[in-house]
């Protein structure tokens, strides 16, 4: 990696933009950077790391406070880094995040911080060569191409003294987190956390696994019913299983003997139940035949019953038909005296006639009323009109309405159709405006880009501008090398003629074919392919000056062109300008485009105006026709009216009077059917009264009467009937029994004891009953525990191997982090750092032998440390004055300083050969050589100018008076009340 332009900004103590040549610094290999303190020698260290990673180092980065307190408001802050790492070169732009005043109004804002890197040269294989603008993506892209992350990078290019004469005196855990940032043993820490997360898994597993066994052991306790022993084995259960089998061995003879004293109480108790059932019944048949002899009585008059209602039941049936003809009779009676009622309620009052005149009566009246259908038809005929008479009533006044609500309409609309024609008139203006706002806000918006890109080609001019004086530099240089070769060319050319000549052969100049004295070639003397290669040189020399004058002619032409379209005004005015414009062109956005719409709304106006016309008309046309017509209505209505009055008399209507006739015919023909039916069946009454006489005494009845009393229903009659067939069955089943075999010889008065019989069968049946249970219980124990046993073994066969397995494991992972048999106290993190600090601790002892004059080295110690603690970074200091190795705290003020130096410098080595990073082209040291004398400083300048070797840049940072007088390249930084300023040669 090497610097080559560091531009800085409103940054730290700089308010202005101050420029940094680090080309032109490191021509020479060493530069010195010095100045006052406190002007900003470090704050410049600080700006190449902010542009590489958008943090500085050490407290100063914990601050986040960048910009410069000095600077103008408008001034940004922003640092600019020009590098080439691994051969590409790139441009890195950054501003931190700052507050400045707002543009409008009082107050602050939060300028946001930026980044930007642009690839000057093309970028690695498969890049773009885009410019990064993402914050995020340029420090990725810087970290890859150097290799290392800030912390290194801090470390390793700027050489912070103190800090390493802070890590030379740490203790173990100091020292041991500054290499873990440089050396990125993360993965080591992961595996060491990989073993102790292991192991926590592992010993959960194994605590459940102990569980599980715990768990069978208090459920095998649980079962056997005792306590759990205090180390509890296959012993223990095996002896579980064996006091388990004699106890059901136990159970199983107790309930046999307990069933087989069931079992004989059974059978005694069957043979007392049995006798005890003859006894019942014996007794309970006796009981039976007395009862049925106290009901013999009640059984014949049952009989007695039944044989009068079936004599009985011809009469019934004469009776329940006189019945029928009374109830007939009845109701014609009924019927006409109804009849009569609404006879009379209809009007007529002469009830008295027989049938024929009834008859006579209605059929005058129907006659009367057919000569009243036609004036029927004539009311019916009225009551449409009169209906129609309202309709045309409703009809013209709503006309009427309809035409006031047309005609309000009318009255609106040429107002409307102007307000619809002035918004069309201004939508049409609007339109032929738009165009133009829209080709001015774009013109202007190209302004404004130019306005804010003018900083960026001013640079780019002066860049094109430097580019253009190189290149015609070193076209000169070749083209005065190319003149000074052909001259020392032309100077030897007789010694390169008389390397051609040939013996007996003739110069080519004089002719001569003898060669006495020919020219011998100088030691400066040129071939033709040195001027060749020249000449080749100078022409590519001459390209380049071509091509970068037409690069600066090219930046020129696009900033002169920017400056001329923008006529001196800046990017606030044109933001104001086109802020102006843009609400012009929002404005008239508003009316364009509604042309068509608008036009479209006015003929639809006219149109609803022709419409609302042609409606009003046609509702005109329709009022005068109702008009009309109702006029012709009213009139018939009146004609017919008055000869309806006339016909309907004292009647609401005629078809009222109509009703009334037909109703009274009808009511008089319901009258005569009604008194022929009261005749009729008054005639038949008194013939069923006759034969029911007859049948009762046939019936031997003394009368009809007694006949009737004696009816039973035929429910009843079954009923006796099945009572007198019941008392027969029991009669002969009771019989029947006291005649079976069995029963011979016990009589009813006998008494069996059939309840001690049962008390001794139920304690027997309980004593089987808990023998049984017992023997269950015993067995269900004995099952369990084998299913347990066998369970509590296969978890000890399964928690044996992971037992010595967990066992194995803590063991490493004790040993990989320094504890257990790790006798060294050493974790694998530290193993890794102190393998790494070795060889610091070789790469420093190099530089500090030789700064020291052969007296101090370096001596890495791997002791674990004292009461216990952890090792392996021990770093101690071999004095050869006097053979013993010492605490790096004994060295004075400036042995510290070479030691620190040297510490620096070899840890720089490493960590670069570690990360594979770029090569280290530029280097700084800051501050500490105050601390040495004039030899010892002449002996680190010595080994600071061994380090320019290959091209590498060496930059110290000091006030050291002695170091001016030692470095000619030097970069002044002075201060001031108004901000610090670089002075080149200062």
């Amino acid at each position: 990696m090497r610097l080559h332009r560091l531009e800085v900004c409103a940054f730290g103590p700089y308010s202005g933009r101050e420029v940094v040549d680090f080309d032109a610094l490191g021509a020479d290999g060493l530069f010195l950077l010095h100045g006052d303190t406190g002007a900003g020698k470090t704050t410049l260290l600080d700006a190449v790391a902010f542009a590489l990673f958008g943090s500085v180092p050490g407290a100063r980065g914990q601050v986040k406070r960048l910009r410069c307190d000095l600077a103008d408001a408008s001034t940004p802050t922003e640092v600019v880094l020009e590098l080439t790492v691994q051969g590409h070169r790139l441009r890195i732009v950054r501003s931190p995040e700052y507050e400045r005043p707002k543009r409008r109004g009082d107050g602050y804002t939060t300028q946001q911080a930026k980044a930007s890197l642009l690839w000057l040269s093309p970028p690695p294989d498969g890049g773009t060569a885009e410019a990064v603008t993402r914050i995020d993506e340029v420090g990725r892209v810087v970290q890859r191409l150097l290799g290392m992350n800030a912390q290194q990078f801090f470390q390793v290019v700027l050489l912070p003294q103190g800090e390493f004469a802070k890590f030379l005196r740490a203790e173990t855990t100091e020292r041991e987190e500054l290499l873990e940032r440089l050396f990125g043993t993360e993965r080591f820490a992961a595996v060491e956390q990989w073993f102790r997360d292991r192991r926590a898994k592992r010993r959960a597993e194994l605590e459940n696994r102990r569980a599980g066994v715990r768990d069978w052991v208090a459920r095998l306790a649980q079962v056997a019913g005792e306590e759990i022993p205090e180390t509890p084995d296959r012993d223990w259960v095996t002896s579980l299983q064996r006091r388990a089998a004699t106890e059901v061995d136990t159970a199983r003879q107790e309930e046999s003997e307990a069933h087989e004293a069931w079992e004989k109480a059974q059978t005694l108790l069957q043979e007392r139940r049995a006798a005890a059932e003859r006894v019942r019944r014996v007794r309970a048949a006796h009981d039976r035949l007395t009862e049925l002899t106290q009901r013999s009585k009640e059984r014949l008059r049952w009989s007695a019953e039944v044989e009068a209602a079936r004599r009985a039941a011809t009469v019934a049936e004469l009776a329940a038909e006189a019945e029928t003809g009374i109830e007939h009779h009845d109701r014609a009676l009924s019927e006409e005296e109804a009849t009569a009622r609404a006879c009379h309620e209809l009007g007529f009052t002469e009830l008295d006639l027989d049938v024929s005149e009834l008859r006579d009566r209605a059929g005058a009246l129907r006659e009367e009323a057919g000569g009243l259908s036609g004036l029927v038809e004539q009311a019916q005929r009225q009551h449409a009109d009169r209906q129609r008479l309202t309709a045309l009533d409703e009809s013209i006044a709503d006309a009427r309405e309809r035409i006031a609500v047309v005609q309000s309409k009318l009255d609106g609309l040429p107002k409307r159709v102007s307000e619809l024609t002035r918004q069309r008139e201004l939508a049409v203006e609007a339109e032929a405006k738009l165009d133009g706002v829209r080709a001015r806000e774009a013109e202007l918006t190209a302004l404004l880009v130019d306005a804010e890109a003018l900083p960026e080609l001013d640079r780019e001019v002066e860049d094109a501008r430097a580019a253009e004086n190189r290149a015609v530099e070193a076209f000169n240089e070749a083209r005065k090398a190319l003149l000074d070769l052909r001259e020392r060319r032309l100077a030897g050319m007789a010694a390169e003629l008389a390397g051609r000549l040939a013996s007996d052969e003739p110069c080519p100049v004089c002719g001569s074919e003898q060669h006495p004295a020919p020219a011998v070639a100088t030691d400066d003397a040129v071939g033709e392919e040195e001027e060749r290669a020249a000449a080749e040189r100078e022409a590519e020399a001459e390209r380049h000056r071509e091509a970068a004058t037409t690069k600066r002619y090219e930046a020129h032409r696009r900033r002169d062109a920017a400056a001329q379209r923008l006529g001196g005004r800046g990017a606030d005015e044109l933001s104001e300008e086109l802020a102006s414009v843009r609400g012009e062109r929002e404005r008239l956005g508003e009316h364009a485009g509604k042309s068509d719409a608008l036009a479209a709304a006015v003929q639809s106006a006219k149109e609803e105006e022709q419409s609302l016309v042609a409606e009003r008309a046609a509702y005109e046309r329709s009022l005068s026709e109702s008009e009309a017509e109702r006029s012709l209505v009213a009139e018939r209505i009146e004609e017919r009216e008055r000869a309806l009055v006339e016909a309907r008399g004292e009647f609401p209507d005629v078809a009222s009077k109509r009703d009334h006739l037909l109703a009274l015919g009808r009511a008089l023909d319901r009258l005569a059917d009604a008194r022929t039916a009261v005749v009729a069946t008054r005639q038949r009454r008194d013939e069923w009264h006759r034969s029911i006489s007859e049948a009762a005494q046939r019936a031997g009845f003394g009368s009809v009467d007694e006949a009737v009393s004696s009816v039973r229903p035929p429910e009843r009659v079954a009923e006796l009937e099945q009572l007198i067939a019941d008392t027969d069955a029991e009669e002969a089943a009771a019989r029947g029994v006291l005649a079976e075999p069995d029963l011979a010889g016990v009589s009813p008065t006998d008494e069996v004891d059939v309840a001690s019989a049962e008390a001794t069968a139920q304690e027997a049946r309980k004593r089987s009953e808990s023998a049984v249970a017992a023997v269950r219980s015993a067995e269900h124990t004995a099952r369990e525990l084998d299913t347990l046993a066998q369970r509590f073994g296969a978890a000890l066969d399964e928690l044996e191997p992971i037992e010595r397995e967990f066992a194995e494991l803590d063991a490493l992972t004790d040993v990989v982090n320094g504890r257990g048999q790790n006798a060294r106290r050493m974790s694998l993190r530290s193993y890794v750092l102190a393998a790494r600090l070795e060889e610091v601790a070789v790469a420093a002892t190099a530089r500090l032998r030789s700064m020291s004059q052969g007296r101090y080295s370096f001596v890495h110690s791997d002791a674990a440390g004292s009461r216990g603690t952890r090792g392996g970074l021990g770093l101690d200091v071999l004095d050869d004055y006097s053979g013993m190795v010492r605490p790096a705290k004994t060295l004075s003020g400036g042995e510290s300083f070479l030691a620190s130096l040297s510490l620096a410098l070899g840890l720089a080595d490493v960590v670069a050969a570690e990360t594979g990073g770029a090569l280290l082209d530029t280097l700084f040291v800051d501050e500490g050589f105050s601390t040495l004398d004039g030899e010892t400083l002449d002996v680190v300048m010595g080994v600071l100018d061994e380090l320019r070797a290959g091209g590498r840049v060496v930059g110290l940072v000091s006030h050291v008076e002695e170091l001016r007088q030692r470095v000619p390249t030097r970069l002044r930084v002075c201060k001031s009340r108004t901000g610090s300023t670089l002075v080149m040669g200062g």
